[in-house]
């Protein structure tokens, strides 16, 4: 059983302010069991290679169990877990010098007398994850660009949001993307005289294609789904609606930067 997540927060600093990024897959192992079979191992290890390499600092392997049997043989078996994790991901072409840490940590415990389903709380506990832990993109510095929305725009500024960036494939806002739009809404009823377009973009697709699939709905609108979102959340955040339009511009705006600037939504002042 698989299960794929993603975890975005604030560790450290890093850098000059720079916060670092983590994204975990977590790998379940049967009952007493250190082994994985063969699609476990093909979707951890595509969950290793589909992620940016430029922007991989280091991977943590770190093992668990549940709360049956002895510490020491939980622990002993949540080590091994994360070995057996390490071993395959190295023979499948992940180096290991970007491994840096494979550890048990033996059983996870769980108060039985308030689980309504143990057995399953149990189940995700029998795991692994692998956390991968990315370097943080470099702020955008570009003319008319600006990551906040300011009181003295001019018609065409450009406002990209640094936490408003999708995984591939996937319009879905983030808490963290949440987060930034309810900034965005405060700061549009404050500055009542702006008007703006929510443009969606794509990164990656293939050269004859335009647009890409957004994996949810299977339809080929990602970019358009990407500022329907955007556009939905700040209504809800009482955002006038005459006071916005979205638009999805699918590949044909790149910013010639990291491709994941171009998995975006930005506003575009379009009157004041």
């Amino acid at each position: 059983m698989m299960n794929r997540f993603l975890v975005l927060f604030l560790l450290f600093s890093w850098g000059k302010g720079m916060a670092q990024e983590e994204i975990v897959h977590s790998v379940y192992f049967d009952f007493d069991k250190a082994d994985v079979n063969e699609k476990q191992v093909k979707d951890m290890v595509a969950f290793v290679k589909g992620t940016d390499s430029t922007r991989i600092e280091s991977i943590q392997i770190f093992g668990y169990t549940d709360d049956v049997g002895k510490e020491d043989y939980n622990f002993k078996l949540s080590t091994k877990r994360a070995g057996t994790i390490q071993t395959k991901l190295i023979e499948n072409g992940i180096t290991n010098k970007i491994i840096v840490t494979i550890e048990g940590k033996g059983k996870v415990l769980i108060d039985d007398d308030i689980v309504d389903n143990l057995p399953e709380k149990r189940s995700k506990n029998r795991r692994v994850d692998i956390v991968i832990n990315l370097r943080e993109l470099p702020k955008l510095v570009l003319p008319g660009y600006y990551n906040m929305l300011q009181k003295n725009h001019v018609v065409g500024d450009h406002i990209i949001l640094d936490n408003i960036l999708f995984e591939k494939g996937s319009s879905r806002l983030t808490s963290k993307a949440k987060q930034e739009l309810d900034k965005v809404a405060l700061l549009t009823l404050r500055y009542s005289n702006l008007q703006f377009e929510i443009q969606g973009h794509v990164c990656c697709t293939p050269p004859n294609q335009k647009e890409a699939i957004d994996k949810d709905t299977r339809k080929r609108k990602l970019s358009e789904n990407r500022a329907m979102a955007v556009y939905k959340y700040l209504v809800f955040r009482r955002v006038p609606k005459n006071r916005m339009t979205f638009k999805g511009y699918g590949n044909t705006k790149p910013l010639g930067k990291d491709p994941q600037y171009d998995r975006r939504v930005e506003l575009v002042i379009t009157k004041i």
